[in-house]
């Protein structure tokens, strides 16, 4: 039996002195990052923000097997902030309708949560009407004209049913109660309620598709709440993804057990509080790349080398090639073994220790 077929649905109720350290600590903890992050200069800020946001974008599509090119989704980003960053990249649809939605989310947090909110995001998540080759209801609760909405795993043949949501009849007046107790007074924390609106969500998952992507946006919408601030500093997304296994295995227990939350909202309060560790390489980064462009900001560079340099103080993954910089920075094999040579003179990049075909560049240590 899943939860939604329980005589007291949506009642849910947890163990409140298993939950009150974590919450007390987790909002401790919240309150530090925040305090120290405000105290950087507003350029500073809009950086950890810009970085915080992309990487919340990046990886709640990634959880779902969707990868968005990073340029397009920062530069859709500072966009859509008004921040400088230099030459755009044009962004695809699917990505602008991302950011339209996480930017709704939390720059907006403190307006409603509607039915036609929702739709809007959906919409916007689905610019084609489509998902993958399928076309879908865009803008609508589902109608399961397909057959019953399930999350299955497993090639076709021997796919393994983890859930099944509420018939689709029912929808309508579940969102319904749904709206009602997010905008609602509720009597309980914010951090709690942020963990409790994404269990009832997807519980319902009243799409066709886009469900956790959209479960995770009110997530984060309620976390803004909870600290009344449209920034922000950590993505819970970014941590959701690398523990995306303990995330679908504590979802689908929860799911079928009683409407007791207590080891779901302890999960939620524990990724969290991780997520927040993960803002001190955030706040590293940011800083190491503002150290950077301080000491090199009398170097005349030429846009190519702005943007790859830009793109390893931001975190790259793996080692930079001639091959990879031509790819970044759109130029010929022969224009980035120059541009990289210019670098490796000027002693803002070295050769790393690999020769011949493996050839590979990193950052100078006195660069940073």
């Amino acid at each position: 039996m899943y939860i939604h077929q329980q005589s007291d649905w949506p009642r849910f109720h947890w163990d409140e002195e298993a939950i009150s350290a974590p919450l007390a600590t987790v909002r401790h903890r919240q309150g530090r990052l925040i305090g120290r992050m405000e105290a950087l200069g507003f350029r500073l800020r809009a950086e950890a923000v810009l970085d915080t946001l992309t990487q919340d974008v990046l990886k709640s599509s990634e959880i779902e097997g969707e990868i968005l090119d990073r340029d397009q989704v920062r530069s859709s980003i500072a966009r859509r902030l008004g921040m400088d960053i230099g030459a755009l990249t044009p962004a695809e649809r699917d990505v602008e309708g991302v950011v339209e939605m996480m930017l709704d989310a939390t720059q907006h947090y403190d307006r409603p949560l509607s039915e036609e909110r929702l739709f809007a995001w959906h919409a916007a998540l689905f610019p084609t009407g489509r998902s993958g080759m399928h076309r879908i209801q865009v803008g609508a609760w589902r109608d399961d004209g397909s057959g019953p909405m399930q999350v299955v795993s497993g090639p076709i043949g021997k796919e393994k049913v983890h859930y099944e949501a509420p018939e689709a009849a029912r929808v309508g007046r579940e969102m319904a109660a749904f709206l009602a107790w997010y905008d609602g007074p509720s009597g309980i924390d914010a951090v709690l309620k942020a963990a409790l609106a994404h269990l009832w969500f997807v519980t319902i998952h009243p799409f066709d598709d886009g469900n956790g992507r959209i479960a995770r946006a009110i997530a984060d919408m309620t976390l803004a709440r909870s600290e009344g601030s449209p920034s922000r500093f950590y993505s819970m997304s970014a941590q959701i993804r690398a523990e995306r296994n303990d995330y679908y295995a504590i979802l689908e227990r929860t799911q079928k057990e009683t409407l007791d939350a207590t080891g779901w909202i302890g999960w939620f309060l524990g990724c969290l509080g991780r997520a927040i560790d993960g803002a001190e390489a955030t706040l590293a980064r940011v800083l190491k790349k503002a150290r950077f462009w301080e000491e090199h900001a009398g170097e005349s560079l030429n846009e190519r080398q702005r943007k790859v340099l830009n793109r390893l103080l931001d975190g790259f993954e793996g080692n930079l090639t001639s091959s990879k910089w031509a790819r970044l920075a759109k130029c010929s094999q022969d224009t980035a073994h120059r541009d990289i040579m210019d670098l490796v003179k000027r002693r803002i990049l070295v050769k790393d220790a690999a020769g011949g075909r493996s050839t590979h560049y990193s950052l100078a240590e006195g660069g940073v």
